[in-house]
């Protein structure tokens, strides 16, 4: 990518904000490509953070809420994509403990019902373990995969 200036750097990236949530890894690694030093970087991060344009708090709790809600995401998925993002376990931990079991049961339930619908198993046991291994792809854990495997067929 093209070298930007720290002025430029900072429009595009407060513009960005504007329009949605972002961490401050995502900005730093923007920035990173545009080639700005390490103290324009710096400069850049602490007028973005002092203006509340970049808050991992906030971004975290709006990953979290989104990734139950639209992406259909369990607790694992969602903790390790945050961790890739660099959000602090503090505040990773905070944002995922704002999502009690019942919410990812709530999201799983159908998830598995319209799965055993379209797998194909021999016994009941082949099909808890199929059903078992797609939810834990989706990142639940066995605590709440356990929770809705007693789920009727419809």
């Amino acid at each position: 990518m093209n070298k930007i200036t720290e002025k430029e750097a900072l429009l595009r990236l407060t513009s960005l904000c504007a329009r949605g949530e972002h961490c401050e890894y995502e900005m730093q690694e923007k920035m990173h490509r545009w080639e700005l030093t390490d103290d324009e970087q710096a400069r850049v991060m602490q007028y973005l953070t002092k203006g509340k344009f970049v808050d991992d708090e906030r971004y975290a709790r709006a990953f979290v809420a989104d990734k139950v809600k639209y992406g259909k995401w369990g607790r694992r998925k969602i903790e390790q994509a945050l961790w890739q993002k660099r959000i602090a376990d503090d505040i990773r931990r905070a944002a995922l403990d704002d999502v009690a079991d019942e919410e990812y049961i709530a999201v799983l339930q159908p998830l598995l019902r319209a799965k055993r619908r379209s797998i194909k198993a021999a016994s009941d046991y082949e099909m808890n373990m199929k059903l078992t291994r797609f939810a834990m792809g989706r990142g639940f854990t066995t605590d709440v995969i356990r929770r809705c495997m007693d789920i009727p067929e419809e």
